[in-house]
């Protein structure tokens, strides 16, 4: 049954499963790149934010584009501005170029992502919904881990890795471009609304918010945390996929726990884990070896990467039905402004005090949820009643597709 359950999104995994290779690899190969130049630590993050600028801008516009020229053209187009980017990246090497290179890099990988999620959701039933989007998280965080050990396979200093890069995401057009499926109708109206956000969940938006802070920051800047305990490429790479397998692991057991003793004490408890075990990377940063190092920033990331989902769902229990795909395309939002802001001030943050300023920056902000979330127990009283399953928001975790469904139906 799972299996013919995901036979007819087959091609759109395949698809997804490449492009991600890509995406896990740039993104651990530019900040260890950057590193190597020299570029200073305020710039790594600059790119970092720039990447979420871009990936923001494609949420609030990529509709835009579907709704002019259709699904395969969209993401024809886009893979190849995509494949493009990492080879301008080898050629040109300077922190302003690459910071326009990486909003370029996020614009596009937003629509590629829409284009892929809204085809999923037009293929899927409500009994399967579940199991494909799964399926796909966790290609999405599989995927993205096996890119980022790609760094170990040559030189960062010279051409090759950017073109591995650009031929993973040209062939990752490959398998849509062929599909003989076809393409999910062309939205109507590419109107964006997040009213009524922090009226239906204060606590849901946010903690969106404040993932976007502690994860934007992580993935621009961890690459230089990394290369403080070890060999810099080597360190990277494993401590980043570390991480992103921590996320994969606990993704589900924690969603599944909040279904079960509900999601204000998820959070909580996850908020609490994550900034313990980001305040022991920053304190111990000096006297961790490149193993325990590796074993705490799976710890981190096993807390911290599921914890959009858990906001996300948090939010939607407190959502009228009508309301699901417009709260769930707000706190995409919310969550990507963080992450524009996060390595930026995590970058300050590790120029004043070095390396270990980034995990200080994380543990600050989960700290911060862990008091909000307190303070809106107090204040509400219980949770609400029924809510709804975990598998109805885990396509948010990494994903645009709600952005494009609430312009489908405006």
């Amino acid at each position: 049954m799972p299996i013919r359950a995901l036979a007819p999104v087959a091609t759109l995994l395949l698809s997804a499963a490449i492009l991600l290779a890509g995406q896990g690899l740039q993104g651990t190969l530019l900040p260890v790149r950057a590193s190597l130049e020299q570029f200073s630590t305020v710039a790594i993050g600059a790119m970092g934010a720039a990447y979420f600028l871009g990936f923001t801008l494609g949420c609030l516009k990529g509709g835009e584009l579907l709704r002019r020229v259709g699904h395969i053209r969209v993401f024809l187009a886009m893979s190849a501005m995509a494949s493009a980017a990492p080879l301008l990246h080898g050629l040109m090497v300077g922190p302003v170029i690459w910071g326009l290179l990486r909003v370029l890099t996020g614009f596009c990988l937003a629509s590629l992502y829409i284009v892929i999620e809204s085809w999923l959701n037009e293929r899927a039933t409500n009994a399967n919904r579940g199991l494909i989007f799964a399926t796909y998280s966790m290609i999405t965080l599989t995927m993205m881990a096996a890119g980022q050990m790609m760094t170990l396979l040559y030189d960062p200093v010279g051409l090759q890795l950017f073109v591995i890069t650009s031929v993973l995401f040209s062939i990752g057009a490959v398998p849509i471009a062929l599909s003989l499926s076809p393409s999910p109708a062309q939205p109507a109206s590419t109107k964006t609304n997040i009213r009524r956000l922090i009226e239906v969940s204060p606590s849901g938006t946010v903690g969106c918010f404040a993932v976007g802070l502690s994860n934007g920051a992580f993935w621009g800047l961890s690459p230089i945390y990394a290369a403080s305990v070890g060999d810099a490429v080597t360190m990277a790479a494993w401590f980043m996929a570390a991480a992103v397998i921590g996320g994969a692991i606990l993704q589900w057991p924690l969603g599944l726990l909040s279904d079960a003793i509900g999601r204000r004490k998820v959070l909580f408890g996850v908020c609490v884990f994550g900034a313990s075990a980001g305040l022991a990377l920053a304190l111990l940063q000096s006297k961790l070896g490149p193993t325990a190092a590796v074993v705490l920033g799976g710890l981190w990331g096993a807390f911290a990467f599921p914890m959009y989902s858990i906001a996300v769902a948090y939010a939607n229990d407190y959502a009228d039905p009508k309301e699901y795909v417009k709260v769930s395309a707000g706190l995409l939002l919310m969550y990507g402004i963080g992450a524009i802001i996060g390595p930026f001030a995590a970058s300050a943050l590790m120029t004043l005090q070095g390396a270990e300023g980034l995990f200080v920056f994380t543990a600050v902000v989960h700290i911060l949820l862990i008091g909000f979330v307190t303070y809106r127990y107090f204040k509400e009283g219980k949770q609400a009643e029924q809510p709804i399953a975990f598998s109805d928001a885990l396509s948010s975790a990494q994903t645009t597709s709600q952005v494009y469904e609430e312009e489908l139906q405006d």
